[in-house]
Protein backbone atom coordinates (compact mmCIF):
# COMPACT_ATOMS: atom_id res chain seq x y z
CA UNK A 1 0.00 0.00 0.00
CA UNK A 2 0.89 3.41 -0.55
CA UNK A 3 2.57 5.23 2.90
CA UNK A 4 0.28 9.24 3.78
CA UNK A 5 3.71 10.17 2.46
CA UNK A 6 3.29 9.31 -0.89
CA UNK A 7 -0.08 10.06 -1.35
CA UNK A 8 0.30 13.81 0.22
CA UNK A 9 2.98 14.26 -2.75
CA UNK A 10 0.14 13.23 -5.23
CA UNK A 11 -1.64 16.05 -3.83
CA UNK A 12 0.46 19.03 -2.43
CA UNK A 13 4.05 19.80 -2.83
CA UNK A 14 5.96 18.35 0.27
CA UNK A 15 9.15 20.72 1.68
CA UNK A 16 11.04 19.66 4.64
CA UNK A 17 11.91 22.31 7.55
CA UNK A 18 14.92 21.30 8.53
CA UNK A 19 18.49 22.26 8.52
CA UNK A 20 19.55 18.60 8.98
CA UNK A 21 19.34 16.97 5.72
CA UNK A 22 20.44 13.33 6.90
CA UNK A 23 17.11 11.99 6.35
CA UNK A 24 16.10 13.51 2.80
CA UNK A 25 17.55 11.10 0.68
CA UNK A 26 15.52 8.37 2.34
CA UNK A 27 12.21 10.80 3.19
CA UNK A 28 12.68 12.72 -0.48
CA UNK A 29 10.96 16.26 -0.32
CA UNK A 30 10.69 18.60 -2.99
CA UNK A 31 12.18 21.59 -1.67
CA UNK A 32 13.91 22.28 2.02
CA UNK A 33 13.72 25.29 4.20
CA UNK A 34 15.61 26.23 6.99
CA UNK A 35 15.76 29.54 9.72
CA UNK A 36 18.51 31.09 12.25
CA UNK A 37 17.30 28.22 15.16
CA UNK A 38 17.91 25.37 12.82
CA UNK A 39 21.45 26.79 11.68
CA UNK A 40 22.35 27.45 15.40
CA UNK A 41 21.18 23.85 16.26
CA UNK A 42 22.94 22.60 13.54
CA UNK A 43 26.16 24.59 13.71
CA UNK A 44 26.09 22.65 17.44
CA UNK A 45 26.43 19.60 16.06
CA UNK A 46 29.81 17.52 14.98
CA UNK A 47 28.20 16.47 11.78
CA UNK A 48 28.14 19.93 10.39
CA UNK A 49 31.48 21.67 11.94
CA UNK A 50 32.77 21.64 8.24
CA UNK A 51 30.30 23.85 7.17
CA UNK A 52 31.20 26.58 10.42
CA UNK A 53 35.16 25.74 9.03
CA UNK A 54 34.36 26.78 5.37
CA UNK A 55 32.51 30.18 6.82
CA UNK A 56 34.79 31.25 9.13
CA UNK A 57 37.65 30.31 6.90
CA UNK A 58 35.80 32.40 3.83
CA UNK A 59 34.93 35.63 6.25
CA UNK A 60 38.69 35.37 7.76
CA UNK A 61 39.66 35.78 4.17
CA UNK A 62 37.57 37.80 2.76
CA UNK A 63 37.36 40.68 5.65
CA UNK A 64 39.87 42.29 8.22
CA UNK A 65 37.51 43.90 10.62
CA UNK A 66 36.45 41.23 13.28
CA UNK A 67 32.54 42.59 13.40
CA UNK A 68 32.33 42.31 9.60
CA UNK A 69 34.00 39.08 9.81
CA UNK A 70 30.91 37.67 11.53
CA UNK A 71 28.36 39.05 9.35
CA UNK A 72 30.26 37.18 6.30
CA UNK A 73 30.25 34.47 8.32
CA UNK A 74 26.69 34.21 8.80
CA UNK A 75 26.00 34.46 5.60
CA UNK A 76 28.12 32.01 4.20
CA UNK A 77 26.97 29.47 6.44
CA UNK A 78 23.42 30.11 5.97
CA UNK A 79 24.36 29.80 1.90
CA UNK A 80 26.69 26.32 2.61
CA UNK A 81 24.18 24.80 4.27
CA UNK A 82 21.48 26.08 1.72
CA UNK A 83 23.91 24.66 -1.22
CA UNK A 84 24.71 21.34 0.80
CA UNK A 85 20.61 20.58 0.58
CA UNK A 86 19.92 21.22 -2.98
CA UNK A 87 22.90 18.56 -3.65
CA UNK A 88 20.19 16.49 -2.21
CA UNK A 89 16.84 17.87 -3.29
CA UNK A 90 15.23 18.33 -6.46
CA UNK A 91 13.76 22.02 -6.09
CA UNK A 92 14.75 25.12 -4.02
CA UNK A 93 15.72 25.76 -0.74
CA UNK A 94 14.18 28.80 1.14
CA UNK A 95 17.36 30.75 3.18
CA UNK A 96 16.56 33.43 6.03
CA UNK A 97 17.48 36.65 6.07
CA UNK A 98 18.61 38.53 9.60
CA UNK A 99 15.15 38.98 11.27
CA UNK A 100 16.31 42.06 12.56
CA UNK A 101 16.18 43.31 9.44
CA UNK A 102 12.49 43.04 9.84
CA UNK A 103 11.18 46.59 9.69
CA UNK A 104 13.82 48.19 7.11
CA UNK A 105 12.78 47.47 3.60
CA UNK A 106 16.04 49.18 2.49
CA UNK A 107 18.64 46.84 4.36
CA UNK A 108 16.29 43.63 3.44
CA UNK A 109 16.81 44.58 0.17
CA UNK A 110 21.02 45.31 0.41
CA UNK A 111 21.01 42.03 2.65
CA UNK A 112 19.57 39.52 -0.40
CA UNK A 113 21.64 40.66 -2.78
CA UNK A 114 24.58 40.20 -0.84
CA UNK A 115 23.44 36.14 -0.14
CA UNK A 116 22.30 36.02 -4.03
CA UNK A 117 26.08 37.09 -4.83
CA UNK A 118 27.56 34.41 -2.48
CA UNK A 119 25.26 31.63 -4.27
CA UNK A 120 26.25 32.53 -8.12
CA UNK A 121 29.68 32.86 -6.32
CA UNK A 122 29.81 28.80 -5.80
CA UNK A 123 27.43 28.62 -8.90
CA UNK A 124 23.63 28.05 -7.54
CA UNK A 125 21.13 29.06 -10.16
CA UNK A 126 19.63 31.82 -7.61
CA UNK A 127 16.59 32.23 -9.71
CA UNK A 128 15.84 28.93 -10.18
CA UNK A 129 16.84 26.66 -7.09
CA UNK A 130 17.18 29.71 -3.60
CA UNK A 131 13.92 31.12 -2.39
CA UNK A 132 14.60 34.22 -0.06
CA UNK A 133 12.89 33.98 3.61
CA UNK A 134 11.39 37.40 4.95
CA UNK A 135 9.17 38.38 7.82
CA UNK A 136 6.08 39.36 6.58
CA UNK A 137 5.54 42.98 8.27
CA UNK A 138 4.79 45.69 5.46
CA UNK A 139 8.81 46.92 5.10
CA UNK A 140 9.42 43.01 4.24
CA UNK A 141 6.01 42.51 2.20
CA UNK A 142 7.22 45.87 -0.04
CA UNK A 143 11.68 44.42 -0.10
CA UNK A 144 9.94 41.19 -1.61
CA UNK A 145 7.77 43.14 -3.88
CA UNK A 146 10.91 45.09 -5.32
CA UNK A 147 12.98 42.04 -5.02
CA UNK A 148 10.95 39.84 -7.15
CA UNK A 149 11.32 42.32 -9.75
CA UNK A 150 15.51 41.79 -9.87
CA UNK A 151 14.56 37.80 -10.02
CA UNK A 152 15.28 37.23 -6.31
CA UNK A 153 12.23 35.04 -5.20
CA UNK A 154 10.80 35.62 -2.05
CA UNK A 155 9.24 33.35 1.04
CA UNK A 156 7.38 35.59 2.96
CA UNK A 157 7.37 33.79 6.36
CA UNK A 158 6.16 34.76 9.88
CA UNK A 159 2.71 34.83 8.37
CA UNK A 160 -0.40 34.93 10.51
CA UNK A 161 -3.37 37.09 9.39
CA UNK A 162 -5.62 37.39 6.49
CA UNK A 163 -3.75 40.97 6.24
CA UNK A 164 -0.49 39.70 5.80
CA UNK A 165 -1.73 37.40 3.13
CA UNK A 166 -3.58 39.96 0.83
CA UNK A 167 -0.48 41.84 0.84
CA UNK A 168 2.06 39.75 0.23
CA UNK A 169 -0.34 38.61 -3.13
CA UNK A 170 -0.63 42.46 -4.25
CA UNK A 171 3.19 42.18 -4.16
CA UNK A 172 3.10 39.51 -6.04
CA UNK A 173 5.60 37.30 -4.10
CA UNK A 174 6.59 34.03 -4.78
CA UNK A 175 5.85 31.97 -1.91
CA UNK A 176 3.87 32.78 1.40
CA UNK A 177 4.26 30.44 4.73
CA UNK A 178 1.41 31.07 6.90
CA UNK A 179 2.39 29.24 10.25
CA UNK A 180 -0.41 26.99 11.15
CA UNK A 181 0.73 25.60 14.68
CA UNK A 182 1.72 28.70 16.70
CA UNK A 183 -1.53 30.13 15.55
CA UNK A 184 -3.41 26.88 17.73
CA UNK A 185 -0.71 27.51 19.97
CA UNK A 186 -1.91 31.39 20.42
CA UNK A 187 -5.58 30.53 20.44
CA UNK A 188 -4.81 27.13 22.86
CA UNK A 189 -3.68 29.71 25.63
CA UNK A 190 -6.03 32.46 25.09
CA UNK A 191 -8.52 30.02 25.39
CA UNK A 192 -7.45 28.20 28.26
CA UNK A 193 -7.25 24.80 26.44
CA UNK A 194 -5.09 22.16 26.31
CA UNK A 195 -6.67 20.60 22.92
CA UNK A 196 -8.84 22.04 19.78
CA UNK A 197 -9.87 19.61 17.77
CA UNK A 198 -8.36 19.55 14.12
CA UNK A 199 -11.56 20.54 12.72
CA UNK A 200 -11.45 23.69 14.27
CA UNK A 201 -8.03 24.49 14.71
CA UNK A 202 -7.50 28.23 14.16
CA UNK A 203 -4.76 27.55 12.05
CA UNK A 204 -6.01 25.26 9.73
CA UNK A 205 -9.05 27.26 9.46
CA UNK A 206 -6.42 30.48 8.41
CA UNK A 207 -4.55 28.37 5.90
CA UNK A 208 -7.40 27.05 4.33
CA UNK A 209 -9.34 31.27 4.08
CA UNK A 210 -6.02 32.21 2.18
CA UNK A 211 -5.44 29.14 0.39
CA UNK A 212 -9.26 29.77 -1.22
CA UNK A 213 -8.73 33.45 -1.38
CA UNK A 214 -6.17 33.27 -3.77
CA UNK A 215 -7.36 30.83 -5.72
CA UNK A 216 -10.90 32.56 -6.25
CA UNK A 217 -8.87 35.49 -7.37
CA UNK A 218 -6.32 34.09 -9.61
CA UNK A 219 -3.54 35.18 -7.30
CA UNK A 220 -0.07 32.89 -8.43
CA UNK A 221 1.71 33.29 -4.88
CA UNK A 222 2.17 29.64 -3.40
CA UNK A 223 0.73 29.09 0.03
CA UNK A 224 2.96 26.61 1.58
CA UNK A 225 1.51 25.23 5.16
CA UNK A 226 4.00 25.87 8.13
CA UNK A 227 4.67 25.14 11.49
CA UNK A 228 2.87 22.28 12.37
CA UNK A 229 2.09 20.95 15.55
CA UNK A 230 0.43 17.11 14.50
CA UNK A 231 0.80 14.97 11.83
CA UNK A 232 -2.99 15.29 11.88
CA UNK A 233 -2.77 19.63 11.37
CA UNK A 234 -0.68 18.27 7.93
CA UNK A 235 -2.99 16.21 6.95
CA UNK A 236 -5.93 18.47 7.49
CA UNK A 237 -4.60 20.51 5.00
CA UNK A 238 -3.72 18.13 2.28
CA UNK A 239 -4.49 19.75 -1.26
CA UNK A 240 -2.76 22.94 -0.05
CA UNK A 241 0.25 24.25 -2.35
CA UNK A 242 2.99 23.47 -0.38
CA UNK A 243 3.36 21.86 2.60
CA UNK A 244 6.84 22.36 4.65
CA UNK A 245 6.92 19.33 7.08
CA UNK A 246 9.47 18.58 9.56
CA UNK A 247 11.13 15.91 9.93
CA UNK A 248 9.54 13.72 12.95
CA UNK A 249 6.34 14.13 11.09
CA UNK A 250 7.39 13.30 7.72
CA UNK A 251 8.48 10.34 9.52
CA UNK A 252 5.03 9.80 11.01
CA UNK A 253 3.31 10.20 7.27
CA UNK A 254 5.94 8.18 5.85
CA UNK A 255 5.36 4.82 8.09
CA UNK A 256 1.82 5.02 8.27
CA UNK A 257 -0.67 3.45 5.14
CA UNK A 258 -4.18 4.96 6.23
CA UNK A 259 -6.37 6.81 3.91
CA UNK A 260 -7.26 10.27 3.90
CA UNK A 261 -8.75 12.44 1.74
CA UNK A 262 -8.01 15.91 -0.05
CA UNK A 263 -9.08 18.82 2.22
CA UNK A 264 -7.88 21.95 -0.08
CA UNK A 265 -9.20 22.01 -4.19
CA UNK A 266 -9.03 25.11 -6.01
CA UNK A 267 -11.98 24.43 -8.52
CA UNK A 268 -14.04 24.27 -4.98
CA UNK A 269 -11.93 27.12 -3.94
CA UNK A 270 -13.32 29.18 -7.06
CA UNK A 271 -17.04 28.40 -5.40
CA UNK A 272 -15.95 30.35 -2.19
CA UNK A 273 -17.65 33.35 -1.57
CA UNK A 274 -14.77 35.39 -0.19
CA UNK A 275 -14.66 39.27 -1.17
CA UNK A 276 -11.61 40.84 -2.84
CA UNK A 277 -10.02 43.83 -0.94
CA UNK A 278 -6.96 45.89 -1.60
CA UNK A 279 -4.71 47.23 1.07
CA UNK A 280 -2.41 50.28 1.21
CA UNK A 281 0.00 50.71 4.16
CA UNK A 282 -2.98 52.17 6.43
CA UNK A 283 -5.34 49.38 5.72
CA UNK A 284 -2.79 46.53 6.17
CA UNK A 285 -1.77 48.18 9.49
CA UNK A 286 -5.47 48.39 10.37
CA UNK A 287 -6.53 45.29 9.37
CA UNK A 288 -3.15 43.20 10.78
CA UNK A 289 -3.67 45.21 13.65
CA UNK A 290 -7.52 43.64 14.52
CA UNK A 291 -5.56 40.01 14.48
CA UNK A 292 -4.64 39.77 17.96
CA UNK A 293 -3.00 36.61 17.05
CA UNK A 294 -1.28 38.21 13.72
CA UNK A 295 0.17 40.84 15.83
CA UNK A 296 1.84 38.90 18.62
CA UNK A 297 2.91 35.97 17.22
CA UNK A 298 5.23 38.12 14.28
CA UNK A 299 6.47 40.52 16.78
CA UNK A 300 7.00 37.26 19.00
CA UNK A 301 8.65 35.25 15.58
CA UNK A 302 10.88 38.00 15.03
CA UNK A 303 12.28 38.18 18.24
CA UNK A 304 12.76 34.87 18.85
CA UNK A 305 14.50 34.51 14.91
CA UNK A 306 16.55 37.79 16.31
CA UNK A 307 17.61 36.20 19.36
CA UNK A 308 18.99 32.66 17.75
CA UNK A 309 20.99 35.23 14.97
CA UNK A 310 22.58 36.28 17.99
CA UNK A 311 23.60 32.67 19.54
CA UNK A 312 24.99 32.07 16.54
CA UNK A 313 26.66 34.97 16.05
CA UNK A 314 28.12 34.44 19.37
CA UNK A 315 29.26 30.62 18.36
CA UNK A 316 30.78 32.19 14.95
CA UNK A 317 32.70 34.64 17.32
CA UNK A 318 33.72 32.21 19.23
CA UNK A 319 35.34 30.24 16.04
CA UNK A 320 36.85 33.09 14.48
CA UNK A 321 38.52 34.31 17.59
CA UNK A 322 40.31 30.73 17.99
CA UNK A 323 41.17 29.98 14.44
Amino acid sequence: MTTQLDALKTMTTVVADSGDFSSFSTLKPQDATTNPSLLFTAAQTDQYQNFVKIAVDYAKEKKSNPDEQIKLAMDKLAVTVGAEILKIIPGRVSTELDARLSYDTEATILKARVIRDLYKEIGVDVEKRVLFKIASTWEGIKAAERLEKEGIHCNLTLLFSFAQAVACAEAKVTLISPFVGRILDFWKKEKGVANIPVEEDPGVTSVTKIYNYYKKFGYQTIVMGASFRSKEEVLALAGCDYLTIAPNFLKALHDSKDSFPKKLDAEIAKKSDLEKIHLDEKAFRWLHGTDPCGTAKLAEGIVKFAEDTEKLEALLKKKIEAS
